[in-house]
């Protein structure tokens, strides 16, 4: 291979190539969260605006270090653009039917195109495909490679015997191969080229360590006919044909696409630091895989008809969590990796000014005592389903709940992870109750050996304490932490945990309290940022998406299925125009927040899809008999 240094290839080495090192630069005007869209391959994932960049890629994994971070800074931090040459006057897109496979159409005074972009699995390349609808369209494509979220300029050269580059850092390669000529400008690979009507120009973009062999050559319309037919075949297994099938059977791709295939674990979102506020500091990574997401995560799987992806979801919590059962911990990596340092990127200026750029999560370590209940709920509800044999890790949930005995009393930072003080929390201590009482119901179901009536005693005991600490009679609600007079969206799912019934008075009055305090706009916060900093945060944020889709929920069981219907076509109308979701909702500037697209988004949505279409029964009676067992 030739060295070409009008190829984009760097003198010498920059950390920072937008400024000095360590150093942001002025954001860009990126694309608004919505104007994304996904690509992926079931190990890592892109993200493709309107106007054809790929502005957000790690590389070989969804949890490695981006290659594209424009997203989080400038162009010069990493992208891939192809575009019309002149303005569009018209832009539309669309997923192909059953897939993952996106179509972005561009009209422009010249003609039209498509760009087709997917993943293929197990190749490790991004394929794109510039088609000419219409006319003769004269396209434009840059290519800034940037490894280490930005900050590492590599070594190009061109190809021997084609039209291609090969991009070296570190442990790191990445070659395209082009069907048209490239050329190095201010250390981009650009290029110009035309495309007729009824003629194809492809792109195909792969990974590999730098210490073996470059990728080859791949033909990529069979790269294209492979993706879609594995996502088509996947996609024909989904066994819900209710009201919502597009809806569900969208949320369940990207579900899929969230999925690390080689272990069975499913990441929360394919980005960090996407903003919960516009400008803001909460500012996450997403990119690991959360216990809390177990049992939600399981019944949307199995009741739509996706076994396998449970039994895979199932192991991987298995494995994962096997150990000395304190050191259970709120999230792992895709493989079940407990150490997730977070750190911060200086030279990234943030999500339109949204400062820090965090990588990793320091939430792993915190107590979050809700986790024990949704594990153990998941165990559960594995053999209950017959997706295990009974009693297969009894071993471990006994020495769980045998720990959780130990602490449930304690305070947590709760399901939102707070960085503020912990707290006695009022949800926190249901999941205790749901610990024990799937533990209880396990060892019934299944006549396994245990401490049954040692169980049901301190089952009563918290259930006591919640019902005692956790309600405010003078509010007339259960609250968000004992002694507290705040509400909390995550007590809407108490009926579908089976600790109380919607129609207990007392959960009446918190579900219909919540409607009233923390509804903006009619859809549902989390909690008020603004009341005693308990999140140790500054106040502002998005409103949660999955909050609302468990008040559709509560509205269902307390049998206002007008209303639940209405506020469930008013959140898929919140979607984006390839049906995608954010963690949250900004209804003032009607924007998605937060990382993109979110997991927990798209499981609230299919539960409360079948739910409203009572394809399995409501949540309550799937989880729990929605009557308390103290």
């Amino acid at each position: 291979m030739a060295d070409h240094r009008d190829n984009g290839v760097a003198s010498r080495p920059r950390r920072n190539p937008a400024g000095r090192p360590g150093v942001a630069t002025q954001p860009a005007q990126t694309a608004a969260i919505e104007d994304y869209a996904l690509i992926g391959d079931c190990r890592t994932a892109a993200l493709v605006s309107r106007s054809g960049s790929i502005d957000w890629l790690c590389w070989p994994r969804f949890d490695s270090h981006a290659v594209f971070a424009a997203l989080l800074g400038t162009p010069e931090h990493g992208r891939w653009l192809i575009a019309p040459a002149n303005p569009s006057t018209r832009v539309s897109r669309r997923y192909r039917p059953g897939t993952l496979v996106l179509e972005t159409i561009f009209e422009t005074t010249e003609g039209a195109v498509a760009l087709i972009d997917c993943m293929v699995p197990e190749q490790d390349s991004v394929l794109r495909i510039v088609e000419g609808l219409s006319g003769s369209v004269r396209m434009h494509l840059e290519l800034a490679l940037r490894f280490d979220y930005g900050s590492a300029i590599p070594w190009v050269t061109r190809m021997d015997h084609s039209h291609g580059i090969r991009a070296v850092a570190g442990p790191n390669q990445i070659v395209l191969h082009s069907d048209v000529a490239l050329h190095g400008r201010q250390m981009t690979t650009v290029s110009e080229f035309v495309v007729e009507a009824g003629k194809r120009t492809s792109f195909v973009l792969s990974y590999a360590a730098s210490h073996l062999p470059s990728p080859k050559l791949k033909n990529a319309e069979a790269m294209l006919t492979l993706a879609e037919a594995r996502w088509t075949s996947w996609s024909a297994r989904c066994t819900y044909h209710g009201e919502w099938r597009d809806a569900v059977q969208r949320s369940l791709i990207t579900l899929k696409a969230l999925s690390y295939t080689p272990t069975g674990g499913i990441v929360a979102a394919a980005t960090t630091s996407l903003p919960e506020k516009l400008g803001g500091e909460r500012n996450w990574d997403y990119r690991f895989c959360w216990l809390r997401d177990a049992t939600f995560t399981l019944l949307a799987l199995i009741h739509a008809g996706y076994r396998d992806e449970a039994q895979a979801w199932g192991a991987w919590l298995r494995r994962t969590v096997a150990g000395t059962p304190s050191q259970v911990q709120t999230l792992y990596g895709l493989a079940g990796e407990r150490w997730i340092m977070e750190w911060e990127v200086p030279w990234l200026a943030g999500y339109q000014g949204s400062k820090p750029v965090r990588v990793g999560n320091a939430a792993s370590t915190q107590l979050q005592l809700d986790v024990y209940g949704e594990l153990l709920d998941a165990q559960y509800q594995e053999a209950h389903l017959g997706l295990v044999p009974p009693g297969q890790s009894w071993g471990l949930q006994t020495a769980l709940i045998g720990h959780l005995e130990e602490i449930w009393d304690q305070p947590d930072e709760s399901i939102w992870e707070i960085r503020g003080e912990p707290q006695q929390f009022t949800f926190s201590k249901v999941m205790a109750w749901v610990a024990f009482d799937r533990t209880i119901r396990h060892a019934e179901e299944f006549s396994l050996k245990g401490p049954v009536e040692h169980w049901k005693e301190l089952r009563s005991r918290i259930y006591e304490s919640i019902c005692r600490d956790g309600f405010n009679e003078a509010k007339g609600a259960f609250v968000q932490f004992y002694g507290s007079d705040e509400l909390d969206a995550s007590l809407l799912l108490m009926p579908m945990v089976g600790f109380l019934p919607a129609d207990d008075p007392r959960m009446k009055a918190t579900i219909e309290a919540i409607g009233r305090e923390l509804a903006v706009d009619g859809l549902i916060q989390r909690y008020r940022t603004t009341h005693k900093g308990v999140d140790g945060l500054p106040a502002g944020e998005g409103l949660f998406l999955a909050c609302s889709f468990w008040y559709v929920d509560c509205l269902a069981l307390l049998g206002r299925r007008d209303d639940a219907r209405a506020l469930f076509q008013r959140l898929l109308n919140i979607r984006n125009d390839v049906g995608l979701l954010a963690e949250e909702y900004d209804p003032e500037a009607r924007r998605q927040l937060g990382n993109f697209p979110q997991a927990f988004s798209h499981l609230a949505l299919i539960n409360a899809a079948l739910n409203l279409d009572n394809h399995h029964g409501p949540g309550a009676r799937r989880r729990g008999n929605a009557r308390n067992r103290h």
